[in-house]
């Protein structure tokens, strides 16, 4: 993936670059950020399977990538305890918590899954780019090939939750929705400083 992934992931708004400076002095808040956000990402994913265990496509392409994310909160975790750092307590994600500010309230429980997994695509979508300036930007050669596994191994997930989006919904309306919550996105990131002891 290369500096244009922006335009490929559909991103309005580029990271700013002194995100990964600022990480690279805090690698220890970072490193506990990044393990609770694969914790939270393996916990989303069996919420939605909760929530629609009639929808076999979503069951199907949804298990594994709970086995995936839990395996990256064990190497986050191992990668951790070989530097001596605790895991610590889990922070407020405030660019999550702005994001679900707009999430719809109440609906049919089905529109209410278009939105689910828009939501969930544009995570991964961010999550992506910064593990790529990660890779790119960070001083220690280990930790950027570290981040590189993780940016190769979650590029594809943001598309697995559109693909799915696609199989319940019109073309057409997914990609409207995306296109919405990409600049809901766009905005949330404006009202944030930017902050190197969080992923996002």
């Amino acid at each position: 993936m290369s500096t244009s992934d922006n335009s490929i992931l559909g991103l309005k708004l580029p990271t700013d670059p002194r995100w990964v400076d600022l990480a690279s002095l805090s690698l220890e808040y970072i490193l506990t950020d990044h393990a609770f956000c694969e914790q939270k990402a393996a916990t989303q994913c069996i919420t939605l399977i909760q929530l629609y265990p009639d929808k076999k496509e979503l069951v199907d392409a949804l298990s594994p990538i709970v086995t995936e994310e839990w395996g990256h909160f064990r190497m986050v975790w191992a990668e951790m305890k070989k530097r001596g750092y605790e895991l610590g307590r889990q922070r407020k994600d405030e660019y999550v918590k702005l994001l679900l500010q707009h999430q719809p309230k109440g609906g049919p429980k089905d529109e209410m899954l278009l939105h689910k997994l828009m939501l969930c695509a544009l995570i991964e979508a961010r999550s992506c780019e910064r593990f790529r300036l990660l890779s790119e930007g960070l001083e220690e050669e280990a930790l950027r090939k570290f981040y590189y596994k993780f940016m190769v191994s979650e590029a594809g997930h943001y598309r697995l939750f559109i693909d799915l989006a696609e199989q319940y919904f019109p073309t057409e309306k997914v990609r409207a929705c995306w296109h919405d919550w990409l600049k809901i996105e766009e905005q949330v990131l404006l009202q944030l400083t930017p902050r190197g002891d969080r992923m996002h």
